[in-house]
This record gives structure tokens, C-alpha cells and sequence, in this order.
């Protein structure tokens, strides 16, 4: 998907919300109550769905913007000393801020379900999973060992550290909400098909 594209379903999204206080030919409101007869493919934004609520979804958006800041403050650094260890968080921050954009422009439109990915909740978990684990180890390198100029103290101390803060509230939400998803498939597949008739 390309930004493009992300930026055209924003702008129609503000430009039906700004409509929405129109009044319809039969003279009922429309837009500000919910709309139980029309389609929900028709809307940009599909918030809350059923891997996606409210919650999380300020969750993702608090992880992009703070991974976002601290890649803008990383690359704000002039030198370095030991190099490696500014690479890698600039490699991390800019990771975690373009695949969690693109996860949540995916879960948060019709466009996840235009994918042929059938276990969201899945890619969701693992994918938090992994990118706290390397940002936060991304995060601790950087922070031990860098010149400590405040750039590098707000992108690795501040920012970096927020943003694994959000990738672990984000995990203990999943887990907390719906549970560990190996469980569940173990117990569907324990499940018998249907029900069984007596002798």
C-alpha cells in the first residue's frame, strides 16, 4: 500500500465526517447517529473491529508517533563516536515506525480484509512481541553507550523507551483481552465437530 493511497481514504474520511450534519431528502439527520442499514464497507475507518478497538488503536498510534520522534531525533545526531549502536536504533526506530503504521492503516480499514491473512490477532501479537524486544534492546544500547548530547538523550532515553513502554501495554492488553492465542487454537482443535447423537 502506498501513501498515497493512505492519504486519498484520509481526506475522504474528514471529508464525509465534515459532511456528516447534513440532512437527508427526508429531512432526518444522518452522519451523527449510527447508521444501522448502511453498509459498512462504505466507511474508511472501520474502528472498533474485531482484531482493532479503541484502546489499541490509541496504542498503535502512540507507538508510530514515538517511534517517528525518536527516528527524527536520531537523525538530528551530527556525530558519533561508536557508531553501531546509533545504526541500529536508527534502523529499529524507523522499522518500528513504518511496519506499525502499516499494520494499523491495515487493521484499522476494509484494506485488512482485502489481505489474505485469516488470523490478524496472530501477526498482531508476534509482531508487538518482536519489535518491543528489539526496541527496547535497540533503546538500552543506544542509551549506554552514545555521547550524551541531549539528541541522543531524548531519542534513545526518552522516546525510545516511551515507545517500548507502549509496545509492552499493547502486549499486556492483547493478552489481557484475549487471552494467549496458542491456547485458543488448542482448545478449538479439541473441540469435537458437532454434536454426537446417543446410540
Amino acid at each position: 500500500m502506498s501513501l498515497n493511497a493512505a492519504l486519498v481514504c484520509l481526506s475522504l474520511c474528514l471529508r464525509n465526517a465534515a459532511a456528516g450534519a447534513d440532512l437527508s431528502h427526508d429531512g432526518r439527520q444522518h452522519g451523527l447517529q449510527p447508521d444501522h442499514g448502511s453498509n459498512p464497507k462504505s466507511r474508511c475507518f472501520l474502528v472498533p473491529t474485531e482484531t482493532l478497538d479503541f484502546k489499541r488503536f490509541g496504542l498503535k498510534l502512540a507507538q508510530v508517533v514515538l517511534s517517528f520522534v525518536a527516528f527524527l531525533l536520531e537523525e538530528l545526531v551530527n556525530t558519533c563516536l561508536s557508531c553501531g549502536p546509533l545504526y541500529y536504533f536508527e534502523f529499529m526506530s524507523c522499522s518500528a515506525f513504518l511496519f506499525t503504521l502499516l499494520l494499523l492503516v491495515l487493521l484499522s480499514t476494509p484494506l485488512h480484509q482485502r489481505v489474505g491473512v485469516s488470523r490478524w490477532s496472530h501477526l498482531d501479537l508476534y509482531y508487538t512481541a518482536v519489535v518491543f524486544i528489539l526496541f527496547l534492546i535497540a533503546s538500552i544500547v543506544f542509551s549506554a553507550d552514545n555521547q550524551g548530547s541531549s539528541l541522543e538523550k531524548g531519542a534513545a532515553g526518552l522516546c525510545g523507551c516511551l515507545a517500548c513502554l507502549f509496545f509492552l501495554l499493547d502486549l499486556v492488553y492483547i493478552f489481557k483481552t484475549q487471552g494467549f492465542p496458542w491456547k485458543s487454537t488448542q482448545n478449538q482443535e479439541n473441540q469435537p465437530n458437532g454434536p454426537t447423537s446417543p446410540p
